[in-house]
């Protein structure tokens, strides 16, 4: 089996060298599928997997825009279209300087499963660019998203591929980005999701990865008679996904010690309350600030200048920043220090070093692609409400999406249930691997 899988490992990485990110993620997806198609004749010889890891397209443009010194600045732009065997495209857009090929390939591959895991008809995609918004005056962004759109959008559509938000990408961007593709077209579709309510968002849409990587990790614990309630949580990052989940965990009584960003970490030894995750959301979303500035209001609050929180004693970790962000040596660190619980709400933040060392000591450990599809879960509700042209109320998608993250953990369940454990990174592999599957036998060698 081990020859079988590093035959293909090989084979992936001679077509795409110097891709680190991409190959990461199909290694660790390769080692729990693949043993899984061998033992059912039905998926063995059809080369599914190695369908799956080629996108079936990838687009590259030129963006040129203006800045505020009348300079012209020039950026890549990228759309991969991954999967469409059960749905159109879906995944977000990410502008942030590190965005090249590997990273969004990484990212698309992981959307194929993280969206068959939701059960809902949505394919695997994933874009964005090398640009940086931080810093940037609103008319820089704007300008921006609207040469960004000017390509994309002979690209994209609401029955053909649907981008949403992702680092770099919030309300202010989707605005802009929606603006110019309906201007280009002429016509008012659900093109992007994550957009505003006034103009065909949905609720719930921002809090929805946040939240549901929250829902996730109460449902592992809730399947051991436990409960996150009274645990000690630590939170990396502290934009959207972090700081929702926080707000959830203070919903659920967990107590949540700190949060960061690319600066460092803000810890408050007694937990954050309401107002004082309502600072943080003020500095990061309207001040567009960094994190330490929280503590001029807050003085008693630690931080700690360039260094990552895993290092804070705790029952529960959530990586909610970025990719590879948790090494081995901090997954060593959390668990020496008692942490018997993570869930990844950002995309792939644990190195293989680090899931390895968790899954060994038998950590409760979700992975991305099943913990944090709340957000992509609540854009194909977005989807539906705009096909529908009607709006559900922010009680019924939350039921909706709480449901949602349940039946990610069932399917977890089904496939990674071993003798006294749960591997959640096998489970959620192999259940976004079946569906997909078995749709792309059904259409053919295409």
């Amino acid at each position: 089996m081990e020859k079988i899988i590093n035959g293909f490992i090989k084979e992936v990485n001679s077509r795409n060298q110097n891709e680190p990110e991409f190959m990461q993620a199909v290694t660790e997806v390769a080692e729990n599928v693949i043993p899984y198609i061998v033992q059912n004749k039905i998926y063995y010889g059809q080369n599914i997997l190695l369908r799956m890891v080629e996108p079936e397209r990838v687009l590259s443009f030129r963006v040129a825009w203006i800045d505020d010194n009348e300079e012209i600045q020039v950026n890549r732009g990228y759309r991969v279209e991954m999967n469409s065997a059960i749905g159109p495209y879906k995944g977000g857009l990410r502008f942030h300087p590190n965005v090249n090929l590997s990273v969004l390939k990484f990212l698309a591959f992981e959307q194929i499963f993280k969206n068959s895991l939701t059960t809902l008809p949505m394919g695997g995609g994933k874009g964005g660019a090398d640009f940086d918004p931080k810093g940037r005056s609103d008319t820089e962004v704007m300008r921006f998203c609207q040469s960004f759109m000017t390509e994309l959008f002979r690209h994209i559509g609401p029955n053909r591929d649907i981008p949403a938000g992702d680092i770099g990408v919030g309300s202010r961007e989707i605005g802009y980005l929606f603006g110019q593709y309906k201007r280009l077209k002429n016509e008012f579709t659900g093109v992007l999701t994550g957009k505003g309510t006034s103009w065909g968002g949905s609720l719930i849409r921002p809090e929805a990865t946040g939240y549901g990587v929250v829902y996730f990790t109460e449902e592992m614990l809730q399947n051991q008679g436990n409960s996150i309630k009274d645990k000690k949580v630590i939170i990396s990052g502290s934009g959207n996904v972090a700081q929702f989940a926080a707000e959830k965990c203070l919903d659920l009584g967990a107590k949540v010690l700190c949060m960061s960003d690319s600066s460092g970490y803000i810890y408050e030894k007694e937990g954050f309350n309401r107002e004082k995750l309502s600072h943080i959301m003020e500095i990061k979303n309207i001040k567009r600030g960094r994190i330490q500035e929280y503590q001029k209001k807050y003085p008693k609050a630690i931080f700690k200048a360039n260094k990552k929180p895993w290092e804070i004693v705790c029952d529960i970790a959530l990586p909610c920043a970025t990719q590879n962000e948790l090494t081995g040596n901090d997954a060593k660190v959390l668990v020496k220090n008692g942490c018997f619980c993570v869930g990844e709400g950002a995309n792939m933040p644990s190195t293989p070093g680090a899931i390895k060392h968790f899954l060994d000591n038998k950590i409760f450990f979700a992975p991305g692609k099943a913990s944090n599809a709340g957000g992509v879960a609540v854009s194909g509700l977005e989807m539906a409400q705009n096909s529908l042209r009607y709006s559900w109320s922010r009680k019924e998608v939350d039921e909706k999406l709480k449901k949602i993250m349940s039946d990610i953990h069932k399917s977890c369940l089904e496939f990674g249930s071993e003798k006294e454990h749960v591997n959640y990174v096998k489970g959620a592999n192999i259940a976004g691997f079946v569906k997909v599957a078995e749709a792309m036998l059904a259409q053919g060698v295409v």
